[in-house]
């Protein structure tokens, strides 16, 4: 399966604005590719303004998305800011290649260090997704410090584990080191998508990377606006998990 990451500078809460810019960055690649992954709240930044930006699970951002997924004939997950009856949710969504919401992930760790957890609701439940014969664990950004999370996913047996973010470059080397112990120890692939650029308060230089099973970087990106592909191979990850079956000798205490 092969996979892209969309690393981008996202223009501060305006929605329309990013989708051009998203549409001008796709367009400029020629690669194939099965599944697109977008970074945390794709369309607006790491805004705390949740209620003024929140829509609904198949709102603008999901028709946007599925018209592209569509047309691209390509799998998609995107970060929204969902509304709800409460705090909205920091949302992650799986858009199949017929344009159908077919997952939903709310972000189980609101960031409480820059006040997330005062303008959106926890969510509650992990979620594992598919896309071809890769079962997928989602997460966003600050679940990546909490293994606990991804110790579920790793009882599953899942292929690969995404978790879209905005990480400043204050603490950069926290993103590379979590997204490679997460590969380590859950013997999968993990795709981190980070954005780039600065909002209000924050830099981000990026470092959108993939990790392999046995913890490599097969990729990575850094300050720069770009689409990274890589193809996955399940016949790899099931010969690391063969060869070294760690993941039997898991003890949820």
């Amino acid at each position: 399966m092969k996979i892209a990451l969309l690393q981008y500078d996202p223009i501060w809460e305006n929605k329309n604005e990013n989708k051009n810019k998203i549409l001008n960055i796709i367009n400029s690649n020629n690669e194939t590719f099965d599944l697109l992954i977008l970074p945390e709240m794709t369309l607006t930044g790491f805004s705390m303004r949740a209620m003024d930006l929140a829509e609904s699970v198949q709102g603008e951002t999901f028709q946007f998305f599925s018209e592209l997924a569509l047309q691209k004939s390509i799998d998609v997950l995107v970060g929204i800011i969902e509304k709800s009856k409460q705090k909205p949710y920091n949302s992650l969504i799986h858009i199949n290649k017929k344009g159908q919401l077919v997952k939903l992930y709310r972000k189980i760790h609101p960031f409480s260090y820059a006040n997330e957890n005062k303008f959106f609701s926890a969510g509650k439940k992990p979620a594992i997704t598919k896309v071809k014969n890769f079962n997928i664990g989602l997460s966003i950004c600050y679940d990546l410090r909490f293994p606990e999370l991804y110790r579920k996913y790793a009882k599953k047996k899942v292929h690969l584990i995404v978790n879209i973010a905005n990480w400043p470059d204050t603490r950069i080397e926290h993103w590379r080191i979590l997204l490679r112990a997460r590969a380590i120890e859950n013997q999968c692939y993990v795709a981190g998508v980070n954005r780039v650029g600065r909002d209000v308060k924050l830099n981000y230089n990026g470092y959108s990377s993939v990790f392999d099973p046995m913890g490599n970087e097969i990729t990575y990106c850094v300050n720069e606006e770009k689409i990274l592909i890589v193809e996955l191979h399940k016949v790899f990850l099931n010969e690391v998990r063969a060869k070294l079956p760690f993941l039997e000798d898991i003890k949820l205490i």
